[in-house]
């Protein structure tokens, strides 16, 4: 259901606002690119910082827009379960084609507690659930056998987001749930190595600003043409090194900026890409053919 590329969409802010207008062109241009779809108040879209109106207006708005076009995953996660399952309500509501729902970050719950959570929320509604496990974030992992027990309690959850990093209990993943869960990976630097493993696409934060070169990578993979995949996500990696050289979403908004799709405008406590971190990125933008402002 959920194979392909999907953006991890940034929130565009202006004079601390959402800045709508400069949503409905980034989701035109995503739409326009091919993308499989788009993941509206992800980490990228610093869900974190947004209220719960402006969470819940934001996705309504993102499913207004697609009209249908493409799959609106929305990212739903809290490390409270209750939020999560409002968050989730309100966004099948809305209309999305799924939730991403990420660990429960700081209290750290154990592998049971992380069943139960997911469970709960998976429950609660009637749409289809992408996890997504970046234990960096949010202090916790959550295991390939505890995933496989999960897919044994509800039928909903049909994808994971992974972006651990490690991937040998990728491989484990794929191994123990094979063609119930959906793989799809959470970080643009490995995603060639991903796909060759069993992965089935990426929600990527560079496909922000080059989606179609993303969706080349998933694509000449898919197709055979290795050889190509390879070059296309060698010739991006520069870039995608330059883009996290800090937190994400930093490196996205600047990148952005420059090339004139939105502000650079970020919500405390983010702060804006350093001097020397910009002209590194302004660097990599350039030689990569990106036409700045």
């Amino acid at each position: 259901m959920f194979e392909g590329v999907y953006t991890a969409l940034v929130t565009p802010f202006r004079n601390g606002a959402i800045d709508y207008q400069a949503l409905e062109k980034l989701v035109a241009m995503q739409i326009e690119s091919g993308i499989d779809g788009i993941v509206p108040m992800g980490t990228t879209g610093e869900s974190p910082t947004v209220s719960f109106d402006e969470h819940r207006e934001f996705i309504r708005r993102v499913v207004g827009l697609v009209r249908g076009k493409v799959k609106v995953i929305a990212g739903t996660g809290a490390n409270s379960t209750e939020e999560a399952i409002w968050l989730s309500r309100e966004a099948e509501e809305a209309g999305v084609d799924g939730v991403l729902q990420v660990n429960p970050y700081y209290n750290k719950p154990t592998q049971r507690g992380l069943i139960a959570h997911f469970e709960s929320v998976a429950r609660s509604i009637g749409i289809p659930v992408v996890l997504y496990n970046i234990p960096g974030r949010t202090g916790v992992n959550f295991l390939p056998s505890s995933i496989n027990e999960l897919l044994n309690r509800v039928e909903n959850v049909v994808a994971m987001k992974e972006a651990s990093g490690d991937i040998v209990q990728m491989m484990e993943l794929y191994e123990l749930c094979g063609d119930r869960l959906t793989l799809l990976s959470g970080d643009d630097n490995i995603l060639l190595p991903f796909m060759s493993i069993g992965g089935k696409g990426i929600i990527s934060v560079i496909s922000n600003l080059l989606p179609v070169d993303v969706r080349n990578v998933v694509a000449f993979f898919n197709e055979g043409r290795i050889e190509e995949a390879k070059k296309q996500f060698y010739r991006l990696l520069p870039v995608c090194r330059a883009i996290f050289a800090e937190t994400n979403p930093i490196g996205i908004k600047a990148a952005m900026s420059m090339a004139g799709h939105c502000t650079d405008d970020l919500r405390l406590p983010l702060v804006p890409l350093s001097d020397e971190n910009r002209v590194k990125l302004r660097k990599a933008l350039l030689g990569y053919g990106v036409a700045l402002k």
